[in-house]
């Protein structure tokens, strides 16, 4: 089989990560896979786009950015070459431009997004629009199916597929942790709004009042300037500029939450965290936002979860947390493997296909 992954920029974020290891999963399987992507390749990026490479996977990304047009004839001339049978096209905005395309290629769409994309009626028509060019629609969470069928309408074919992690990052005889001379709370994510990194800074001013030897890194993709200057504004105002480390995106996710004691995701929504679920793999302590997407962990160990707008609560739980031992935690369907596998049963079953092709 041959399958073409559409990805809006090459970055790190959840989406694109997915991709990634969903694509290697699907060569390693014997199928070809190329990633093509709207943007051009962030940074950040490449040391994964260099990884897929190694693997086989072909990646086909704009040298720089394109015009709203530029982008339809980047995606036909990718088509085009890489003659996929299947596309799966990640996130709203790339899957809107690959069916815009007079392709006959089979698309499915998945929706990463944890915000109603269709809140936005500019992409609400577009989709009411082109709905119907996708032969399956995936969500990795039942509330992105839920907000489909509200804001556009049934899908003939609508499936919900939970994101998965690569467990094997987070094995005992995986790559050792970072050195770190501080007990660490880490938040790992972008820098907008909807992150709260702001809430994390607020409650850690909590913990570094009870807790000398304590120390927080925030780290992610800036995409929102206004906001991470605000964070670096609101650290410098607390006096924790000793005690808070701000960093950009990170490769080393695995071996940062090896080296840190407790991990930190105050997110006001999300969809189906990739960022989450490492954590939970890695068996690190825990303190998350108590949102419907999250709610499956409640009862794993070492989890916990609350109103982190509460800023005295969430500085309790950091501190409490900052005492507990790693946890084992059961990730039965939420692995890479299990994610890629229910993207090839949904590949075969929208070609009409009993058994994979090589």
């Amino acid at each position: 089989m041959r399958i073409l992954q559409v990805i809006l920029a090459p970055r790190l974020s959840g989406a694109e990560v997915l991709a990634k290891g969903v694509a290697i999963g699907h060569q390693r399987a014997g199928h070809s896979v190329s990633i093509a992507s709207l943007m051009p390749e962030h940074d950040d990026f490449r040391h994964i786009s260099a990884e897929l490479r190694a693997h086989g996977v072909s990646c086909v990304f704009p040298a720089k950015s394109p015009t709203k047009l530029g982008r339809l004839l980047f995606l036909h001339r990718a088509i085009r070459a890489f003659k996929p049978d299947i596309i799966f096209a990640h996130a709203t905005i790339p899957a809107l431009y690959v069916r815009a395309l007079p392709t006959r290629v089979p698309i499915v769409w998945v929706m990463h997004s944890g915000a109603n994309d269709f809140a936005n009626a500019a992409l609400m028509r577009a989709e009411r629009l082109l709905s119907s060019r996708a032969k399956a629609v995936i969500g990795v969470s039942q509330k992105n199916i839920d907000e489909y069928v509200k804001e556009i309408g049934l899908h003939p074919s609508m499936i919900v597929v939970p994101n998965g992690v690569d467990v094997s990052r987070f094995a005992d005889d995986a790559a050792p942790g970072l050195p770190v001379a501080h007990r660490q709370i880490v938040q790992v994510g972008r820098y907008i709004p909807e992150k709260n990194q702001l809430q994390t800074v607020d409650a850690f001013a909590h913990v570094a009042r009870a807790d000398r030897d304590a120390r927080l890194l925030l780290c992610g993709v800036v995409e929102n300037l206004d906001y991470h200057a605000a964070v670096v504004e609101r650290v410098a105002q607390l006096g924790l500029k000793d005690r808070v480390s701000i960093q950009g995106p990170q490769q080393n996710v695995a071996q940062i939450l090896r080296a840190s004691t407790v991990f930190a995701m105050p997110s006001s929504f999300e969809a189906h965290s990739i960022g989450f679920l490492e954590a939970l793999a890695s068996g690190i302590p825990v303190v998350g936002n108590a949102i419907a997407s999250f709610a499956f962990a409640g009862g794993f160990p070492g989890v916990q979860l609350l109103d982190t707008s509460d800023t005295a609560a969430y500085g309790r739980a950091l501190l409490d947390a900052l005492s507990q031992p790693r946890a084992t935690r059961p990730l039965q369907g939420l692995t890479l493997q299990s994610t890629a596998d229910r993207y090839l049963a949904i590949a075969r079953d929208v070609l009409g296909l009993r058994v994979g092709l090589g």
